[in-house]
């Protein structure tokens, strides 16, 4: 595979696209790579960056829309998925989440294969979980 784009994109559909980019880049500390606007200033669709190295992981950010049989989170109490990124400090990620006022699903605790981890929620519903490896 030729290009930088990761094989596997999580596409995520938001009532507020806009408000959604700017959360994520906020409590999560991710990074526009590429933000579609109208004049207006909605956006259409987005791509960010996990982090500043252009080999890290990528979501895209989209307004639910009908045409294309896509919508929103309908309960953000329960999930269907939820996508997992590595971050280098989990508890600075944690407490950064916390101050932009994200919902904690779960504290930080070490699970299931080695790593700490912790389950949140976004403006927009969507569930995250954020783990760094926890050496053996």
């Amino acid at each position: 595979m030729s290009s930088s784009l990761p094989p596997v994109i999580p596409y995520l559909y938001y009532p507020d696209a806009a408000q959604a980019v700017e959360f994520l880049v906020r409590a999560f500390g991710f990074q526009e790579h590429s933000v579609v606007r109208d004049q207006d200033g909605v956006v259409w669709t987005a791509q960010l960056r996990t982090g500043p190295d252009p080999a890290s992981g990528l979501v895209m950010v989209g307004p639910g829309m009908a045409e294309f049989g896509s919508h929103a989170v309908p309960d953000p109490d329960w999930a269907t998925g939820r996508v997992h990124v590595v971050v280098d400090d989990v508890g600075a990620h944690y407490e950064r989440a916390v101050a932009a006022g994200a919902v904690i699903r779960s504290e930080p605790a070490v699970g299931f294969g080695g790593m700490k981890a912790y389950v949140v929620s976004d403006c927009g519903g969507q569930q995250w979980i954020f783990a760094e490896p926890v050496p053996a």
